[in-house]
């Protein structure tokens, strides 16, 4: 399977939702001056949801030598209306999530 083969199986295993792709999208996320992302967003026609038209993906490798691959899919429902607000609401989720693992550690 290639890699946006690999998108649209996330996209029906996570969502539900089958999937066309359409084009891919360079987006830059930056925070106080730092760039704290980089790289292609993938843009996903879908079928099946009630609610969301498109769909945007990316992947990264994880693991001891990048041997893994961890993929991110969000749906195009408000607030998230482009690749742009896509990498935003991941990446707020991802704080999101790792203060709640915290909050749960004892000093």
């Amino acid at each position: 399977m290639d890699y946006i083969e690999e998108l649209q199986a996330a996209l029906l295993s996570l969502h539900g939702v089958t999937s066309t792709y359409v084009e891919s999208v360079p987006v830059t996320e930056e925070f106080q001056g730092d760039v704290v992302w980089q790289g292609e967003v993938e843009v996903f026609e879908i079928r099946g949801h009630p609610k969301a038209k498109y769909a945007y993906g990316w992947g990264y490798p994880t693991g001891d030598e990048g041997q893994g691959r961890r993929y991110i899919t969000v749906l195009e429902l408000p607030p998230v209306d482009s690749p742009q607000t896509a990498v935003k609401a991941a990446i707020m989720s991802e704080i999101k999530n790792a203060r709640q693992k915290t909050k749960g550690r004892t000093p």
